[in-house]
């Protein structure tokens, strides 16, 4: 679901129509719901309302501090894979009572930032990182909670990119593998084992590879409490998809039962990584037509929207549709939509049949919520967008567009 909807011939978000907000700060913009944002993070929580729960909102999927903000407000602890995005969630007031630091390279200077700052746990990902933690909590003379990122080795049918929990990924240890860290953290004064996590993918279209998952690692922490090991939290990751174009992810109901089936009867607090489910279609990226044009038959729209304030299309050929703000009546054609970098890869929307589009139209590109801005950059010096939250019928800025000035910061001659 999201509020993204045509009114008398113009697509608005919420009651505020797009033009609107394009007159004032131009293009490109990402424009959010706020409405579809809160909404979505209080059907999750209902789905698993049954269950002792913490929902992690996935801080990179989207880092705006406007919106890490509405999910501390909400009840939301986060997963975080730098010390950047610890620093992004305290500034929002974010509990770091409630935060779970992933990610295979966590440095020193990382470690020491999430413990002084009192993490829920640490999702560490192999022998030497547990060591390594070990010997960091010892010098602050603390005890760092953890727990192992098990990888389960189930295929989660999504995009090789984005496919974390197979054999060959970097992501994880295997099962055999863990267990020997567990017993090894024993002798080590500077741990404390405090659960057991695993994430087997993100774009999952399907509920079974989930399943097979969390019953893998429901047995295996049942074998860590056979062992007398302290764990109390089981972290079965995130990764539930959208729709982009014609996927159809299970519903919330469907994953929460793929879930929590698996751990009747199991007494356990329950740690979901929700990141693209919750913001996705909570974004639109705003970009405006500057010229049309042909070659060999083939017909070309370049938006000044690129590849840097989108990626997904040129790293994974992610699919968003593309949606004139004002519709022209005619006829449709076919066309690529493309950007202004300098990359042949820097297409929006490859053959998409669209009404007659002007110079000056807006667009809209759907959709964007999730590793949109959070993966923008400044390549070709394309200064980062703005961003925009809008609540009913109003709207606000909660990123100001880059400045020249701003792709220099700290650079000197």
């Amino acid at each position: 679901m999201n509020s993204f909807h045509d009114k008398r011939g113009v697509l608005h978000a919420e009651d505020v129509p797009l033009p609107a907000i394009a007159e004032v700060l131009g293009t490109p913009t990402y424009v959010y719901s706020q409405a579809t944002l809160e909404r979505h993070f209080r059907v999750l929580s209902d789905a698993f309302r049954s269950a002792d729960t913490l929902l992690c909102y996935s801080v990179k999927a989207c880092s705006n501090l406007a919106i890490l903000s509405l999910f501390a407000q909400a009840g939301s602890g986060f997963d975080i894979v730098s010390g950047g995005e610890l620093a992004r969630v305290k500034q929002a007031g974010g509990d770091p009572k409630r935060v779970v630091f992933s990610g295979v390279g966590k440095t020193d200077d990382e470690l020491r930032q999430a413990l002084k700052a009192g993490i829920l746990m640490f999702n560490v990902e192999s022998g030497e990182e547990l060591h390594r933690l070990d010997a960091v909590a010892r010098s602050l003379r603390k005890r760092a909670p953890f727990s192992i990122r098990v990888n389960p080795d189930v295929d989660p049918k999504t995009h090789k990119y984005i496919a974390t929990g197979l054999k060959t990924s970097k992501f994880g240890v295997p099962f055999e593998d863990a267990m020997a860290l567990y017993e090894q953290s024993r002798r080590l004064p500077g741990l404390l084992a405090r659960g057991v996590d695993c994430h087997i993918g993100s774009q999952l279209t399907e509920a079974s590879p989930v399943r097979e998952a969390v019953e893998k690692v429901a047995g295996f922490y049942v074998a860590l409490k056979g062992q007398g090991l302290p764990v109390t939290h089981l972290d079965v990751g995130g990764g539930l998809g959208i729709t982009y174009t014609k996927e159809q992810p299970p519903s919330v109901t469907e994953y929460a039962k793929a879930v929590l089936e698996p751990l009747r009867g199991l007494e356990v607090r329950l740690v979901l990584e929700p990141g693209r489910v919750l913001v996705g279609n909570a974004a639109v990226l705003l970009t405006r037509a500057l010229y049309r044009k042909e070659s060999s038959g083939k017909r070309f729209l370049v938006v000044d929207a690129g590849m840097n304030d989108l990626l997904r299309p040129a790293l994974y050929e992610a699919h968003h549709d593309i949606r004139p703000v004002r519709p022209r009546r005619g006829k449709t054609t076919v066309q690529d939509i493309v950007g202004p970098v300098c990359e042949s890869t820097d297409v929006l929307g490859a053959s998409r049949a669209l009404p007659p589009i002007e110079q000056g139209d807006l667009l809209a590109i759907m959709s964007a919520g999730a590793y949109g801005m959070s993966m923008a950059s400044t390549y070709n010096s394309r200064p980062r967008p703005a961003e925009v939250l809008v609540a009913a019928d109003g709207w606000r800025v909660v990123r100001q567009r880059e400045r020249f000035e701003d792709l220099w910061r700290g650079e000197t001659t």
